[in-house]
């Protein structure tokens, strides 16, 4: 029988990459993870020792606590937290349960930049239209939910990364860019190690907007019709990018469960 505060590798599974994806933190000690140096996405690193910070850190959020096998380590922590009045919970099997899931992604460590104040910062141009929305939401809902997004003028984005110590991307000559027909989404999603079919059903609907070729997939062409109008909509990036979340959280929830569902009036009724 299942614990009260255990959830299952498909339980979380199924919640990543969605706005209802608890706060992920994996407290493995260092040379477990130095062993096996890779995250579940969206989770975070934290010391098992240090849970004052990781309280204040998680802000009352619902929480799953990650180890090496789901055991001691993270089992006591959820219990801590569960004590504190916190909704928490611990994955069965630790990292090696996900490991061993042929359904799991796992984002190798070193790709992730180095973070500012805590979080991944990302530098690219203002006025974003398809592939700097579809990144920004990307990163956050499968990297690094609290990354930050400074959105300056085309001939300013090295400049400001290098100031601030940001990550540049989708601008010419940078590593976070286009690659020959691929565009910047189709770079992270191979970075980031993020093989999944919905997302590589979703990149393909980015990239024909993105590249202007909307024979690449029939719902190109709407997403440009959406992100030109959603441009339009909005005098202010950071505005633009949290209704972009919303466009492609649907979007995602398509590629995952939607994409063989068509509609028609029904045939035979009168108009």
């Amino acid at each position: 029988m299942p614990a009260p505060n255990e959830i299952t590798v498909s339980q979380l599974n199924r919640l990543i990459g969605t706005p209802e994806c608890p706060e992920i933190i994996d407290i493995s000690i260092e040379p477990d993870f130095e062993a096996d140096p890779y995250l579940i996405p969206g989770s975070r690193r934290h010391p098992h020792t240090d849970i004052p910070g990781l309280k204040a850190s998680l802000r009352g959020n619902r929480t799953v606590i990650i180890c090496q096998k789901g055991i001691k380590l993270s089992q006591g922590m959820a219990a801590w937290l569960s004590a504190d009045g916190m909704n928490a919970e611990y994955l069965q099997g630790g990292m090696f349960g996900w490991r061993d899931d042929d359904n799991t992604m796992r984002i190798p460590f070193k790709s992730l930049p180095e973070p500012v104040d805590s979080s991944t910062l990302w530098v690219t141009r203002h006025r974003p239209k398809i592939d700097r929305i579809a990144c920004p939401w990307l990163i956050r809902r499968f990297v690094d939910p609290s990354a930050r997004f400074l959105f300056v003028s085309p001939s300013e984005v090295a400049g400001v990364a290098e100031r601030y110590n940001g990550t540049p991307f989708d601008v010419e000559d940078v590593f976070w860019s286009h690659r020959g027909d691929s565009c910047t989404f189709d770079t992270m999603i191979e970075e980031f190690n993020l093989d999944s079919q919905p997302l590589a059903r979703l990149a393909d609907v980015v990239r024909g907007a993105d590249t202007n070729r909307h024979d690449l997939h029939p719902a190109a062409a709407g997403l440009l019709a959406v992100s030109v109008g959603l441009s339009r909509q909005y005098r202010d990036d950071q505005q633009q990018l949290e209704a972009g979340m919303a466009i492609y959280d649907a979007l995602y929830r398509w590629a995952r469960d939607g994409f063989d569902e068509g509609h028609d009036w029904p045939t035979g009724r009168r108009s």
